[in-house]
């Protein structure tokens, strides 16, 4: 059997994200030319993993639920990676343009990243659409509706994970 250094800074980096605890040992990663069996003590291999499905489901203690009409309104603040789900709705009794418009803020700068637009050709007619967005919120950031007087946007948030990418599973939820 020969064991052989392995001098890779990516491999080395992998290995101080996957076991903290080897970080600081100073010795290179060896390899082996004899086929050794691995026990795999990761909760993927238990099975204990939430499929992302289950993991960024509606919860009634996770959401927070907002109406929103006329009005420019935050939904959230705080860093991290949100889940928003709504419908939103217009009745055009009037010639003027309507819209719905999620926009993320950095504290100076205001950008639209989705927008529902009914003109004027909609007259006294209704319609709806239904989304379902994840959202990334940096330190300073917020996202927001921007909705005008005769749209609604009703729905509601919920964090799935936290700015450094930890799940944040739903209310009430611990996997066994």
């Amino acid at each position: 059997m020969s064991i052989t250094r392995v001098t890779s800074e990516k491999l080395q980096l992998k290995l101080r994200q996957l076991l903290p605890s080897q970080f600081g040992f100073g010795d290179d990663i060896t390899a082996q030319n004899t086929i050794v069996p691995i026990v795999d003590l990761t909760p993927a291999a238990e099975g204990t993993d939430v499929p992302e499905m289950l993991q960024t489901a509606l919860a009634f203690g996770s959401q927070t639920t907002f109406n929103i009409r006329s009005a420019t309104t935050v939904i959230a603040n705080t860093p991290g990676f949100y889940r928003i789900t709504c419908g939103i709705a217009v009745y055009t009794q009037s010639a003027a343009a309507e819209s719905a418009i999620l926009q993320l803020n950095d504290g100076a700068t205001t950008k639209d990243v989705w927008g529902l637009n009914y003109a004027s050709f909609l007259l006294n007619n209704t319609a709806a659409e239904k989304v379902d967005f994840t959202v990334f919120l940096g330190t300073g950031e917020s996202v927001q509706w921007q909705v005008s007087s005769l749209m609604q946007v009703q729905g509601s948030i919920r964090q799935i994970a936290d700015v450094n990418g930890t799940l944040v599973n739903p209310s009430g939820f611990n996997p066994q």
